[in-house]
């Protein structure tokens, strides 16, 4: 009944954000005139005659066409890094792991860069090269760090830490001298602010990939529920009752370069989601995967749509990168986490 309580609120909670970050802005629209255009763009693609009244043209571009790509690209990018974050402590035992501390989007980031300055051919196409760049660069950064902490036959926290804080310097280095070593100099603010995590200019030809890889993920992450949840008591445990831990392993780095990438692709490195929404998420709901896969996906989609109406909104005719705020948020979480010494999980 609480799972239920809370779904519900949040996803109340999801109405009345989407209704904000589309009103909300450097050009206001009211909540009415915000959800007319939604309903009246949405029976329009149907074919459905409307009843309703056609909508201002101004209202029209602003909420259609400007923001809400942005906002749904929001909800995709922070449901994701949420999701991912919750296979990945379940994978480590450690409610410290996230893509972006493990050094998974700092790598995504390098390989995205290396293909968005013209380091490496659209062998694919531009649509599904720079994808495929990014998850290269997170899964082999995500490999390196797996195998440094890997210790005989455990996991060493401490290892994994370390190693992933420094697998992210490394892969900033790299993308800085990719940044800086770039053909064309016209492209490097727009990619230091990307970098730094940005939802700016999304349109919808963007949405496609993170929507693919963010719902598949996300729905493999619950059927892997009860895997997912024997994992928390340990590997040795987790094969005696039946669960191919090693293949279980692999599938879920492979997963998280996957959809980290396709989100970097598009938004950038955006920190710590994956660190704040699983751990609150378990507070209030306990462990068990069938309960924090969709909560946490819907808490990390709220999370970044706020995150993102702050950051265009805070400064007056200015916006921020959303990963700074993301960050401002994280990194005292993180340290708390840190101070209180509380790495392990509770029975499912």
């Amino acid at each position: 009944m609480r799972t239920a309580l809370l779904s519900l609120g949040l996803l109340g909670a999801l109405l009345v954000t989407v209704g904000a970050a589309l009103s909300f802005g450097s050009a206001a629209v009211s909540f009415a005139d915000a959800y007319h255009v939604v309903a009246y763009r949405v029976a329009d693609g149907f074919g459905a005659s409307s009843p309703l009244d056609v909508p201002d043209p101004i209202a029209e571009r602003v909420v259609w066409h400007l923001r809400l790509p942005r906002v749904l690209l929001a909800l995709l990018v922070g449901g994701g890094l949420s999701v991912i974050g919750v296979a990945m402590q379940a994978l480590v035992r450690n409610p410290l792991a996230e893509p972006y501390i493990l050094g998974i989007s700092s790598g995504a980031s390098a390989g995205a860069s290396l293909f968005y300055l013209g380091f490496l051919p659209p062998l694919l196409g531009q649509a599904l090269s720079m994808p495929l760049a990014a998850f290269l660069g997170g899964l082999l950064s995500i490999t390196i760090v797996y195998l440094v902490a890997y210790t005989g036959s455990r996991l060493s926290v401490a290892r994994l830490l370390l190693a992933g804080v420094a697998m992210s310097a490394l892969m900033a280095s790299v993308t800085s001298f990719i940044t800086f070593s770039s053909p064309d100099p016209g492209k490097l603010r727009a990619v230091l602010f990307w970098l730094l995590g940005s939802l700016s200019g999304t349109q919808w030809t963007d949405l496609v990939w993170p929507f693919v890889t963010t719902a598949s993920g996300s729905v493999l992450l619950f059927v892997l529920a009860r895997p997912l949840d024997a994992m928390l008591i340990g590997e040795e445990s987790a094969y005696h009752l039946g669960i191919p831990v090693e293949a279980l392993k692999r599938l879920l780095i492979g997963l998280a370069a996957l959809v980290t990438g396709a989100l970097v692709a598009v938004a950038g490195a955006i920190g710590f989601v994956g660190l704040i929404i699983p751990h609150a998420v378990r507070l209030l709901i306990g462990v068990s995967h069938r309960r924090v896969v969709p909560v946490a996906f819907i808490g990390g989609a709220l999370f970044l749509a706020w995150a993102d109406l702050a950051a265009r909104t805070l400064l007056p005719e200015q916006e921020l990168p959303v990963g700074i705020l993301t960050a401002l948020c994280g990194v005292p979480f993180f340290l708390a986490l840190l101070r209180r010494g509380s790495y392990g999980f509770g029975a499912p």
